[in-house]
């Protein structure tokens, strides 16, 4: 076989080889394969994304979900900028796939949403500033709890006593200490992660089994999901007593961090009462004014007419009609709200 032939049979089969493998599907809108951005499937957001999934399927979408693109305002940033999707940090053999596009729309808390729109607390000092492009399209009810609890061994009855006193304490607190809604709480009682270190003592933001621990602070929610799972792990290695947030202290968290004054029921172990706390509601499905309206409208309306799959998740989801198309400050967007108004939700 001369050279020239041999060439031409390489050619032929190199892109016989190369066109046998599947060209990668597009994403977006215009394939109607739009990018959610939530998190892992056991997350609150990761959850709300295969109900997002499937609730859209019959209507012909084939939603691509990436389940690594949240981290509390992370995902909010994300969706935002119309990033790329991005895959896990350290991915194990039962990662899901990432999807090969920019982020289309996405869910984060309805508090998160506010402080992107605002541009408040962990978005204060992002150089993009408010996020004005942001746009609601349906808040489901998330209920999930501030939690304060002592180990009945440190003999704290206040949490103003370890300043006091400079006692040297186990703190953990979800998210970190230096989380907004964390610093506050702590401020209140004359602390910050910076005494509690110069105490002698520590500042986790998670919890190790097995470790000992003198105070946690943070969100809790009755639900499988990793955010909360130490509440679980804590309190069935040691015996806390929960303690109230003083009602001026609820008042003034409720007005800066866009959340209610309510009572957590009993949810854990050793809780005995319903304690006055702050509460989160929502989980808020948005995404920017580049949505098309006709899709908005078709998401809302998805959503609304399969309640059902709020159910049958492992997270606390429930929908509500008076309060599904508000978000504090945050638009709703025009498609959704066409849908609310022609369904007599909105008012």
């Amino acid at each position: 076989m001369d050279m020239r032939r041999l060439l031409s049979v390489s050619f032929v089969l190199a892109f016989a080889i190369g066109g046998a493998q599947p060209a990668a599907q597009s994403t977006g809108y215009a394939a109607k394969r739009p990018v959610f951005g939530g998190a892992c499937p056991t997350c609150p957001w990761g959850a709300m994304a295969d109900i997002v999934k499937a609730a859209l399927k019959p209507h012909g979408w084939d939603v691509q979900v990436c389940y690594s693109c949240a981290g509390g305002p992370r995902e909010a940033r994300l969706v935002s900028a119309k990033a790329m999707a991005t895959p896990p940090q350290n991915p194990t053999a039962a990662a899901l796939p990432t999807p090969q596009g920019p982020i289309d729309f996405g869910a984060t808390s309805v508090e998160l949403l506010q402080y992107a729109y605002v541009g408040i607390h962990d978005f204060a000092r992002d150089p993009d500033g408010p996020r004005k492009q942001l746009r609601l399209v349906a808040n489901i009810q998330t209920p999930s709890y501030f939690m304060v609890a002592v180990n009945v061994k440190s003999r704290i009855d206040d949490l103003r006593q370890i300043a006091e006193r400079k006692m040297p304490v186990k703190l953990v607190a979800r998210g970190g200490a230096t989380e907004p809604i964390n610093a506050a709480v702590l401020e209140h009682y004359g602390l910050s992660e910076e005494k509690i270190k110069a105490f002698g003592g520590t500042a986790a933001g998670g919890y190790t089994k097995g470790s000992d621990v003198d105070v946690i602070i943070g969100w809790g929610a009755l639900t499988n999901a990793p955010e909360y799972a130490l509440w679980y792990e804590a309190t069935q290695e040691h015996t806390f007593k929960y303690l109230e947030l003083p009602a001026d202290l609820r008042a003034r968290l409720a007005k800066a961090f866009y959340l209610q004054a309510h009572d957590a029921p009993i949810l854990l172990r050793g809780v005995d009462r319903r304690i006055p706390t702050i509460v989160r509601d929502g989980t808020a499905v948005y995404g920017r004014t580049d949505m098309p309206d006709d899709f908005a409208y078709t998401l809302a309306k998805a959503l609304d007419e399969q309640q059902e799959l709020f159910h049958w998740s492992h997270m606390p989801f429930s929908y509500n009609p008076r309060t599904v198309w508000k978000a504090g400050d945050v638009p709703l967007h025009p498609g959704a709200a066409r849908y609310y108004t022609e369904r007599g939700y909105m008012k």
